[in-house]
């Protein structure tokens, strides 16, 4: 049994790591922490956990955690993450695993000396709709795999108002973006149906310098982009064109990805509309024939929620293999350095008006 310690269990975590942990027989949560006593200590009789802290550095410490989850602000997942380092404990961190690709590089050189395993959650790498279209393209469905396109809604990031609890992602140092969320994992996404990009042309518009707080008549300064455009090359040679686009509230509209191939045209869209490509369940399309998702795709239990639980589920037994066989899982600390890697291209391509490779 892993014992888990899920530090920011108030937020995020709360309705997708915790019951995606519930519903594992090979993990027991603990431990949780929140920024206050009363409500870290309102979680763990909620989920029925032993141990409660407003101090995340006595939960990372204590005897009964094999295993840090880091899911609070991406602007302190590094000190979070250096404490259970320290402290000789294995770590899964929410993507973005640091606010940029520098400070990403500073805690994956950290994590190695440590000789824990790391793992860090990109949702798509274990979409069973992502990797059965993966095999798909591998067992030569479509043919050779010459272009693909994605479109999906970037909202709630870059639309001309936001919901209060985000106003902290106007400022790009704080790491939560249109292009380090949102983009950070549709590409992800993308990579593991198409595999890596090797060269990317990016513009990064901003439409809104003042960005409207939703249910006040308060603007903020906005320096973070409205939109993601990107041209690419892949590894296999074929090219990919990705659109992003930012918006106000849920993301109604979605995600279209096609994989146009020499003998034919996949397409996925998402299965419960209006969700992202990371989350549940896509409809799949070769030409005009819908495909079914064979179950042996599906690796977590049938108990375990729909939407994020389900693949973050799958992450977690990833994790649990990788503890048991003394390697490192994946997505690891290493797979999130190079995806940061990736958004820095995009940056820097954005800001130069210029290509940029890849290594």
């Amino acid at each position: 049994m892993i014992r888990v310690g899920v530090v920011g269990a108030s937020g995020w975590a709360d309705s997708s790591h915790l019951p995606a942990l519930a519903a594992l027989e090979e993990f027991e949560v603990t431990a949780v922490a929140t920024t206050k006593q009363a409500s870290a200590d309102r979680f763990a009789a909620a989920r029925v956990v032993r141990q409660a802290f407003s101090n995340a550095g006595e939960l990372v410490t204590h005897p009964e955690v094999d295993l840090v989850v880091v899911s609070v602000k991406a602007a302190g997942h590094a000190a979070e993450i250096r404490a259970a380092l320290d402290a000789g404990k294995h770590v899964v961190s929410e993507w973005p695993l640091g606010v940029d690709a520098e400070e990403a590089a500073e805690l994956t050189a950290v994590a190695t000396e440590a000789g824990v395993i790391h793992a860090v959650v990109l949702q798509g790498h274990h979409s069973p709709s992502a990797r059965f279209v993966a095999d798909l393209v591998a067992a030569d469905r479509i043919g050779t795999l010459e272009s693909v396109v994605l479109t999906a809604a970037g909202a709630p990031f870059g639309g001309n108002r936001i919901w209060p609890d985000l106003e902290f992602a106007l400022d790009p140092a704080q790491g939560t973006t249109i292009l380090t969320i949102m983009a950070g994992h549709f590409l992800a996404g993308l990579e593991r149906v198409a595999g890596p990009l090797t060269e990317v042309s990016a513009r990064l518009p901003r439409t809104h310098d003042h960005v409207l707080i939703t249910g006040t008549q308060r603007t903020a300064p906005n320096s973070t982009p409205s939109h993601v455009l990107l041209h690419g090359l892949l590894a296999n040679g074929g090219t990919a064109s990705i659109a992003v686009h930012g918006g106000n509230g849920d993301a109604q509209g979605g995600f279209r990805l096609e994989l146009v191939g020499s003998e034919a045209t996949l397409t996925a869209t998402p299965a419960d509309p209006g969700t992202f490509i990371h989350w549940g369940d896509w409809n799949i399309r070769i030409g005009n024939d819908l495909v079914a998702i064979p179950d042996t795709y599906r690796t977590v239990p049938p108990t375990v929620e729909s939407g994020p639980p389900a693949n973050i589920a799958a992450l977690y037994r990833e994790v649990a293999r990788a503890i048991a066989e003394a390697r490192q899982p994946h997505p690891s600390f290493d797979t999130a350095l190079r995806h940061h890697r990736l958004l820095a291209a995009i940056e820097h391509s954005a800001a130069s008006g210029t290509a940029r490779s890849l290594a």
